[in-house]
Formats: structure tokens, C-alpha cells, sequence
């Protein structure tokens, strides 16, 4: 302990002595360690750490499996069945998401609600922090309306009063006792990265004929608590024989049908995982390149140090003391550069998410805890060894004699030739990052040229919650009260169009709809026909959306109730289904819906799923029905409110104001929410990726600083151990060109040998994110060879200034060196 207290005492004494060379090292080593705390401590929170249930690796999430999907949405009569015949959970729930206004109390309230069956918090662990959750007894038609309060929307709307249990709530019209208030510490996943909604009701009480067929999900999802003993793959196995026993008793809408399990965490985590992983191992080669620019400074430093170890040596210090003094010295830099990281990376993780906060699931539980200090308090230690390890080395094993007469000066061709291979590693390093940032770019920049099938420039959209007599209004009344906003929306100044939907959004939400055209033949079951997203639209939908029409016309006002119904179908629906012959005129019949609908028009397919749809999802055809058309039947079902889309000559956030006016003089109960412009919905699409750009384009543009601080320093450094040489060289007639022409040569054929190495590195690496990429290969050629080029320019512009200055060097002055 005491040799360890007088080498550290020893090692902060030296580096007080070189102020100059301590801040840069620190400096550069607070980039690095921080670059890395800041990221792992994204691994950490987003995947590393556990969810904040009981047991959270016994909780999983079920789909339902259809031809189509390996993930959809469940039937009610279903999932009733999987709780009844399932072996392997405790117990199962089921969810699914909707609003509801909240009236009769103050202004009215759109708020975020989920309907959830009794088992729902049992299985995620949470109890009411006052009152209570459902029970079974709640969780059936006929039960008494009642609801739980999330503790956000308790302490906002009802200033945390313990008095509401009991009290009632007005929700769509209905009155709703409230029996609980959920604890702030409550944690739900569902579709919203946590974001927990206001109010929970019971599932068991929706009533609706729809909601009740088997052949309907409803955008119902389940999860389930394992057995204790209880694997995944046993699971799933058991399901695979649930959904087989529905396929023998229900083989009209069950046949091909399965079941699809997977852990809760997965199920959150799964689409981000690999980018973070990938952007972890980016930001350890900056890690590298760092201790690599480290190491060479130490080198250059130790041409001062020689003489004090060889003295050391000469009086009976052990090569292993010496390399444990220098070792010191560099751990010592390393934690302080650790100490400076950590602050940088606090101020840089908050900075990372708040930028782009809906990139990242579990977001809010990414912070510095313990395993984040853990982590940077090892990097620094492994930083330091690393980049001290091979200069301490290099300095210990010099020749005692040959140094002493040396005077303590002088050039060593191994340290010289080391320096050159750090130079080589971390211009290999830098490329490899830069073209992966090039690679993410060039992705990007594809995404943003891809035409999503619309024009969403000028565009808004929102939500409108009709009041709840509206359910109980007949049919045409509530048409009439459609055409009646849009024709008040239209008036708006700067307003060129306005179009309800029912339905679906593009990049927000589908309804799948199985079909069977009259004439083609007719499958045998219901789970075999074909699927096409269903939208419920206005005829000034097209004017709207700007979609192409390829064929016939879009719907107009003469396609109503009192005429036969129609439907428009998209480009991808007449090229599978019609591919050689004209869809118009052609009859297409939507059982569910009991409806036979004509075709009378082609449009542009819709890119529902993201810009990148084809490469993360299946395309569905898409069709377009009269929302005039509506049966009266569903009206009840369907009139709680509908998407907006409206167009503007101006920027779409300067008729907002006006929309609530008109909205308020309609009719005040109705409530306006969820406005967005189509740009934002689509850039919000992009986020994930524009995060990992981001963060790459950061971790590359530091890459090429340290590569370039490294090539000027190792460049320089070498000039002034060659003054007298090319003192000697200028004095025997070498040209200063010719001098430059050496400096250069020397400096770049260092790059170029990097840039090599990289290549054929990055060729293999770059595999590993090819799924984040979209448009470009991984080994796209004009990336590789614009970084190449720039890596090359980069490192001639590091070595140009030191070679000037060798290029002026006075031979006089030189000569005078020895």
C-alpha cells in the first residue's frame, strides 16, 4: 500500500509538471469514456435493466398468428378460450385501447383509456394505492359500470383527493363509479413506451355484437404470468395446441390461425435492440481511437522521460517498478478523464432524449445508477491500462548504457515504427465509423425521397370526439352532422379541402378487413380470404391526401346510403387481384360488413406502415368505402368520433384556433385532441433512425477529429526528432519540395495503409447493421469511396502543417542541433 501511495503521489506530481499534455489526455479521454457511459447508459435503462414488475421474466405477451401476420390482434370469444384450456399461466388478460369523453364535471375531456380484464394488474403486480383494482365480479356484461384512475389524472383533475373512491365519473354518457386510484410508480407498456393512460376499464363489460365475433380483433392484445417451472418454448408449445383445438372447433375462422408468445421485454425492446447494439460498438472504437491518440502522446513524452529511467534503472528499479510507475500515471489520467466523461455523459443522455424522446421505449428509465457507475469506473481502468501499457513497455526496456550516452536524448526507430502502427489502427477505426455513419445517411436520405403515397406538406390532422347523445342520434342525422364539419371546416380562410375517416390513419393505425371477389373463387373459411385496410372516408379524402388517380373516379356526395355501394381500391389491390383484367366494375364482398361493393376507382397505395414499409412489414391492399355508406347498424359504434384531415394553403398550425372555433359553435360537448401535421407524423416514423444518425454522425465526426489530432501530433513529432537530418539534407541540396514531398509521403502512406485496413474491416462489419439499413447495400461503393477520399484529404491536411515547417527548417540552425 505505501509503494502504492508514493507512486501516485509521484504520478499526480509529474502530470501537474506537464499541464499542457494532462488537459488534452484528459480532454480526450473525457470524449471517449463519456461517448460510452452516455450510450451504455441508454443499453442500460432500455434493455439491461429489469421492468419493474414482480418476476418480469415470467410475464408474456400473446398474439394472435394469422396467415397473414405473425402478430394480430385477438378475438374476445378467443381469448376467453386461452385462458380456459391454457396449462402453462397463472393467469391471462387481455387489452385494448380507446377514449372516452369525460363530461358532466368542468370542461369537457378526451381522455386515454384501457380496457382491461380482472387479471390485468394481478399479472403486472400492482395494487390500488387507495381503493381497488377490478375483480371478476367486474368483469362481465351486466356488471356495475366502474372504473380505476391512473395517479397522474387523480392528482391533476381531482387535486389527490382520497375522497373520490365512490364518487362517479361520466364517460360517453355513461356514469362510472370509481373504485380506484392506480400508485404513481405504476408502469404500463402497451403501445404507449409507457405512457401510462388515465382511466381503466373493465373489458368484460363491452357488450357489442362486434366485439363478440370471433372473426374480429377489435386491436385487442394479451399478456400472461408463466407458471413457476414454466419455459417460453413450453408455452408456446402449449398454445400451439390451443390454437389447434380452435382450429378443429371453429375451422371457419380459426384454420391456420396459432398463437404467438414472447417475453414482455422482447416484446418492448425488440425493434431497438439491435441499433443499440450496434451504436454500442460504434462508440467503443471511439473509445479506441482515443487511448490509441493517448498512447502516442505518451510515446513522444517518454523521449523526455528516458534519462530519469535509465538513472532509476542504473540505481536498482526493476523494468516491472518502472512499468507500474508509468501504469500509474496513465490510470490516474484515465479516471480523471472517467470523472469529466461521466458529467458529459449525464448532460449528454438528457440531451440525446430529449431531442428525439419518442425514439426510444423506456426512456424515462434511462439515468446514472450504479451499474452505469460500475461500468465507467472499468472503462476508465481498462482505458488506462490499455493505452499506458504498451509506451510503459516501450520506455522500460531501453538500453541503459546506450541512454545514459545519449545525454537523454535522441530517436528510437521501434517507438517511431509504434507510432506508426496507432496511427495506422486508428485511421482504420475512423473509417469504420465513418462509414457506418455514411451508410445510416445515405438511409436517411433515401427514406426522405420515398413517396409515402400522398402529399403530407400543408396537411393536419386531428381528432374529434362527438358528444355521447350522438350514439343514440339516428343514422342520417349523424351523416348529416359529418357533412355539416366538413362544409364549416371548408369555410375556414385558407382551408382548399377537408375530409373525415373512420378507420384507419396512415402511419397511426390499420383495420384489416377479410374479402372475397364475386367471380374469383371463394375460400372455403374466413381466415383465408384475403385482407385489405378499411377506410371510411369523405369524397374530399382524395383532394385532401393528393393521392394519385390511376383509374375510374374517386367517391363522390352522389354515393350515398340511398345509392349502391361503391369502393375504390388502391393500385396494390388491382395489380394482386386483378392483374389481368380492369378492376372497375368488379364486385368485392366484405362479409363482416355484409356489404357488396363496386369498384369504380384506382388510387395510389398509401405507405400505412412507415416510408420503409416493404422491408419491415407485409403490404396490404387498401380500399376506400363511402362513409355516407356506412350501414345504420354500425353507426352506433362508429359515431363516437373520427380522424380530421384537412389542407391549408399556409402552415396547418395557423388554422388550429379557427378548427376550435368552428368545433365549439357545432356543438361544445366535442372535443378536439391528437393534433399533429402529416410532416411531424412522418418524421415521428423516422425517429428511431434519426437517432442512431445522430448518434453515429457524432461518434464518426469524433473519430475523425482524434484521427486527425492523432496524424498532425505523430507527423510533428517526427519532424522535430528529424530537424537535424533534414538540416543535413537541405544542406546537401535536397529541394524544400522535396522536403515536403518526404513529410507528406510519409504521413499519408500511414493514412492509406489505415484506410485499407479499414475497408476490408468495415466490408465485415457493416453486415451487422443491415438491418438498419434502407435503399443502400452494405457495401455501397460511392460510402466507401467518399470516405476514403475523405479520410485520405483529411490526413494530408494533418500532415501539411507540420511539413511546411519542415520545409523552412534553416539548415544552420539545424546543424546546430546535435
Amino acid at each position: 500500500m505505501g509503494t502504492l501511495l508514493q507512486d501516485l503521489r509521484y504520478a499526480i506530481r509529474m502530470l501537474v509538471k506537464s499541464p499542457g499534455f494532462t488537459a488534452i489526455a484528459v480532454f480526450t479521454l473525457a470524449l471517449g469514456i463519456g461517448a460510452n457511459t452516455a450510450l451504455f447508459s441508454v443499453v442500460n435503462g432500455v434493455l439491461l435493466s429489469p421492468l419493474p414488475y414482480p418476476q418480469p421474466d415470467r410475464i408474456a405477451t400473446l398474439y394472435s398468428k394469422t396467415p397473414q401476420f405473425e402478430e394480430s390482434s385477438i378475438s374476445y370469444p378467443n381469448f376467453l378460450d386461452w385462458q380456459r384450456q391454457n396449462n402453462s399461466f397463472t393467469a391471462l388478460a387481455a387489452w385494448r385501447s380507446d377514449s372516452f369523453n369525460m363530461t358532466g364535471s368542468g370542461e369537457p375531456q378526451r381522455l386515454r383509456g384501457e380496457m382491461v380484464s380482472a387479471d390485468f394488474f394481478n399479472i403486472l403486480g400492482f395494487n390500488a394505492l387507495i381503493g381497488r383494482t377490478f375483480t371478476a365480479q367486474d368483469d362481465h356484461a351486466g356488471a356495475a359500470p366502474v372504473v380505476v384512475l391512473s395517479n397522474a389524472f387523480w392528482k391533476q383533475r381531482f387535486g389527490a383527493s382520497r375522497k373520490i373512491v365512490g364518487q362517479t365519473i361520466s364517460l360517453n354518457g355513461t356514469t362510472y363509479a370509481v373504485i380506484g386510484v392506480l400508485p404513481s410508480n405504476f408502469y404500463y407498456t402497451g403501445n404507449n413506451f409507457g405512457r401510462v393512460p388515465e382511466i381503466f376499464l373493465p373489458l368484460g363489460q363491452w357488450t357489442d355484437k362486434t366485439f363478440l365475433d370471433r372473426r374480429v380483433g377489435m386491436g385487442m392484445d394479451a399478456m400472461g404470468r408463466l407458471k413457476p417451472g414454466i419455459t417460453l418454448a413450453q408455452a408456446r408449445a402449449d398454445m400451439d395446441g390451443v390454437a389447434e383445438n380452435l382450429a378443429r372447433a371453429y375451422p371457419d375462422v380459426d384454420k391456420n390461425s396459432g398463437v404467438t408468445v414472447h417475453s414482455l421485454k422482447q416484446d418492448m425492446v425488440g425493434d431497438v435492440a439491435p441499433l443499440l447494439y450496434v451504436l454500442l460498438g460504434a462508440v467503443g472504437f471511439v473509445l479506441l481511437i482515443a487511448c490509441v491518440n493517448i498512447a502516442n502522446l505518451l510515446l513522444a513524452r517518454s523521449t523526455g522521460r528516458t534519462r530519469e529511467f535509465a538513472i532509476r534503472a542504473a540505481l536498482g528499479a526493476s523494468r516491472g517498478r518502472m512499468v507500474r510507475q508509468l501504469l500509474t500515471e496513465s490510470v490516474l489520467l484515465s479516471f480523471a478523464g472517467g470523472v469529466i466523461g461521466l458529467i458529459l455523459a449525464a448532460w449528454g443522455t438528457r440531451a440525446a432524449i430529449a431531442i428525439l424522446p419518442q425514439a426510444l421505449p423506456r426512456a424515462s428509465n434511462v439515468g446514472l445508477d450504479a451499474r452505469v457507475l460500475i461500468f465507467t469506473l472499468v472503462v476508465s481502468l481498462f482505458a488506462g491500462i490499455l493505452f499506458g501499457l504498451a509506451p510503459a513497455l516501450k520506455t522500460s526496456q531501453r538500453n541503459l548504457s546506450e541512454t545514459l550516452k545519449e545525454g537523454g536524448r535522441g530517436s528510437s526507430g521501434a517507438r517511431h515504427r509504434l507510432q506508426g502502427v496507432f496511427v495506422i489502427a486508428e485511421t482504420a477505426l475512423a473509417l469504420i465509423l465513418l462509414v457506418g455513419a455514411g451508410l445510416m445517411i445515405r438511409s436517411l436520405v433515401a427514406l426522405w425521397d420515398v413517396n409515402p403515397g400522398y402529399n403530407p406538406h400543408h396537411v393536419l390532422n386531428f381528432g374529434v370526439a362527438f358528444p355521447p347523445q350522438m350514439a343514440a342520434a339516428p343514422p342520417q342525422q349523424v351523416r348529416n352532422g359529418f357533412w355539416q364539419l366538413e362544409g364549416a371546416l371548408e369555410s375556414i380562410p385558407g382551408v382548399t379541402a377537408a375530409s373525415a375517416s373512420i378507420g384507419s390513419s396512415p402511419m397511426q393505425g390499420d383495420t384489416d378487413i377479410p374479402f372475397w371477389i364475386e367471380g374469383h373463387p371463394k375460400p372455403q373459411a374466413d381466415n383465408q380470404m384475403p385482407a385489405t385496410l378499411f377506410y371510411f372516408v369523405q369524397p374530399d379524402y382524395l383532394k385532401v391526401m393528393q393521392t394519385s388517380l390511376f383509374a375510374g373516379r374517386f367517391l363522390t356526395p352522389q354515393d350515398t346510403i340511398h345509392t349502391a355501394p361503391t369502393i375504390v381500391i388502391d393500385e396494390y389491390f388491382a395489380k394482386k387481384y386483378f392483374a389481368n383484367e380492369n378492376p372497375i366494375g368488379k364486385r368485392v364482398n366484405f362479409q363482416i360488413l355484409d356489404i357488396q361493393a363496386e369498384i369504380v376507382g384506382v388510387v395510389g397505395h398509401i405507405k400505412q406502415w412507415g416510408l420503409d414499409e416493404n422491408s419491415k412489414s407485409p403490404v396490404l391492399a387498401q380500399a376506400y368505402f363511402p362513409l355516407d355508406q356506412i350501414p345504420d347498424r354500425f353507426w352506433p359504434l362508429l359515431s363516437k368520433g373520427s380522424d380530421i384531415y384537412l389542407r391549408s394553403q399556409a402552415s396547418p398550425e395557423v388554422v388550429i384556433p379557427a378548427v376550435r372555433q368552428i368545433l365549439s359553435k357545432i356543438n361544445s360537448d366535442e372535443v378536439m385532441y391528437g393534433t399533429e401535421t402529416m410532416d411531424n407524423i412522418i418524421s415521428d416514423s423516422l425517429a428511431a433512425r434519426r437517432f442512431g444518425m445522430i448518434l453515429l454522425g457524432v461518434f464518426a465526426a469524433l473519430a475523425l477529429i482524434l484521427s486527425c489530432v492523432g496524424i498532425y501530433g505523430v507527423i510533428s513529432y517526427l519532424v522535430s526528432q528529424r530537424t537535424h537530418e533534414i538540416g543535413v539534407r537541405i544542406a546537401l541540396g535536397a529541394q524544400r519540395s522535396d522536403v515536403l514531398r518526404l513529410i507528406l509521403g510519409q504521413g499519408v502512406r500511414m493514412a492509406l495503409i489505415g484506410v485499407a485496413i479499414g475497408i476490408a474491416a468495415a466490408l465485415g462489419l457493416t453486415r451487422l447493421m443491415a438491418n438498419q439499413l434502407f435503399g443502400v447495400t452494405t457495401h455501397d461503393p460511392l460510402t466507401f469511396g467518399g470516405v476514403a477520399v475523405l479520410l485520405t484529404l483529411v490526413a494530408v491536411a494533418a500532415c501539411y502543417i507540420p511539413a511546411r515547417r519542415a520545409m523552412r527548417t534553416d539548415p544552420i540552425v539545424a546543424l546546430r542541433y546535435e
